[in-house]
């Protein structure tokens, strides 16, 4: 075998095992970020039912307390002193409880809101280093059948095909797109 085959090949073997690691490590990226944003769909899924439920108390603390103004009004000349005084206190304490509860929606809003942006993110960043393992696995392909068919051009393609791994894998870190 001569020389210049003999180093052609050596660059191939080394090529290829270089690109089985950068797969590898990229596979570990892209199963991380993607089991990421399964997680977090489903913990904020959470925060919304979370928000509902506030939801649905508050309406019944508005209702309740709607329910009594309607009471002291249509009937406030009737009632005595400290049976107008109780209503106020409690058509007071529900209109606290309104706004307790609207207050921990906002909370729970806000929270919501920050898993769904992180959710995209990990959606985002798992689906590029999923591009980007596509790009490398061509590049191995194409290397191995040139090691095969012992054809240049297929190994200079698939190292070429290497920038689509990089552009990927660091759009998925750096997010230009």
């Amino acid at each position: 075998m001569s020389d210049q085959k003999e180093r052609w090949l050596s660059w191939l073997a080394l090529s290829t095992a270089i690109m089985a690691v950068l797969a590898a490590i990229t596979t570990l990226y892209m199963g991380k970020f993607s089991t990421r944003a399964v997680l977090l769909q489903g913990v904020e899924s959470n925060q919304w039912a979370y928000y509902q439920s506030k939801s649905i108390k508050q309406h019944t603390f508005e209702i309740q307390k709607e329910r009594l103004e309607l009471e002291l009004a249509t009937g406030e000349e009737r009632l005595s002193p400290s049976a107008r005084e109780r209503y106020a206190k409690a058509i007071a304490s529900y209109g606290a409880e309104v706004k307790r509860y609207d207050a921990e929606k906002k909370e729970i809003k806000a929270k919501a809101e920050e898993l769904a942006k992180q959710k995209e993110k990990a959606q985002f960043m798992g689906g590029n280093f999923g591009y980007s393992l596509i790009f490398l696995q061509i590049a191995i392909m194409l290397s191995s059948i040139s090691s095969l068919t012992k054809r240049h051009y297929l190994w200079y393609i698939g190292m070429s095909a290497n920038a689509g791994w990089l552009f990927f894998f660091l759009n998925a870190m750096l997010r230009f797109f």
